[in-house]
């Protein structure tokens, strides 16, 4: 790849935002100007009212293989001045070093291939993951000698249960696609030529449901997911139930469509 070429791709088609690392040369690998890319380039997407969802994916071969350890360790200048805190990625007041701003509307990883350590972590910041057969996934924190800070030990558990994350972790070993399916860690496996046309497809499928309901969904979904006991998720359910305000003429609107979508994908079933 020239030198000429950007570091990271934004295409917005369909109410879609399509975000691409872009160093294959590198694997993708996470320099302080890709991260800072990335950071920007999501949080135009979560602003843009013309983009209602976010696919994260790479550039073949990899999706990304972490933070490039040359720049980090000063083998290589840095590839951009450093940032003032709260404009880029940084740790949240929790604990978590986010690589991602929180944004209102979902991100879905479309895992093209290797997604290693820091790489790991960026697709378990995103809402959900859709595989590529290509796709393997490491975290190989212990054998560099460093500790995992952006949310891997506690996503990954939450995700794939503590003993298969502690697996993961200590040894390093690579899960497969089918593997990362069948541990829950991707929502759907496909053919690799068919990713993008795949979770494109599910962003659509999100896209053409009412966006002030999705948006209200998803906010919850966060909110329960920090909740500490199952009656405060269910309050919060209820207390969502009781205080969303939608407009009987809007759903009359889009009862038909619901109706036709609900028809197609469970005709032959």
């Amino acid at each position: 790849m020239g030198t000429g070429e950007p570091v990271l791709l934004v295409d917005v088609e369909n109410r879609v935002a399509t975000i691409t690392l872009n160093r294959p040369e590198a694997r993708n690998g996470l320099s302080r100007a890709l991260m800072y890319a990335l950071w920007d380039a999501v949080g135009a997407a979560g602003d843009d009212a013309d983009v209602d969802v976010v696919i994260l994916t790479g550039t073949d071969p990899a999706f990304s293989a972490g933070v490039d350890l040359k720049e980090v360790a000063g083998e290589m200048p840095p590839s951009a001045p450093d940032r003032a805190p709260g404009e880029g990625p940084e740790r949240d007041t929790n604990g978590l070093f986010r690589f991602l701003p929180v944004i209102d509307k979902p991100i879905i990883g479309a895992i093209n291939g290797v997604a290693v350590t820091g790489g790991l972590e960026i697709a378990l910041q995103c809402t959900f993951l859709v595989a590529s057969e290509r796709a393997r996934f490491a975290d190989t924190h212990a054998r560099v000698g460093v500790m995992p800070g952006g949310g891997m030990t506690v996503l990954m558990a939450q995700t794939m249960g503590l003993r298969r994350a502690v697996e993961m972790s200590l040894t390093g070993n690579f899960l497969s696609a089918d593997d990362a399916f069948r541990l829950g860690l991707v929502n759907h496996v496909v053919p690799h030529e068919e990713l993008l046309p795949f979770t494109r497809g599910l962003a659509a499928d999100i896209v053409n449901n009412d966006p002030g309901s999705v948006r209200r969904l998803f906010q919850h979904y966060r909110q329960i997911a920090n909740a500490a006991t199952l009656d405060e998720a269910h309050l919060i359910e209820g207390y969502m139930a009781e205080t969303w305000q939608a407009g009987v003429s809007h759903v009359a609107e889009r009862r038909a469509d619901v109706t036709a979508r609900g028809r197609s994908q469970t005709a032959g079933g």
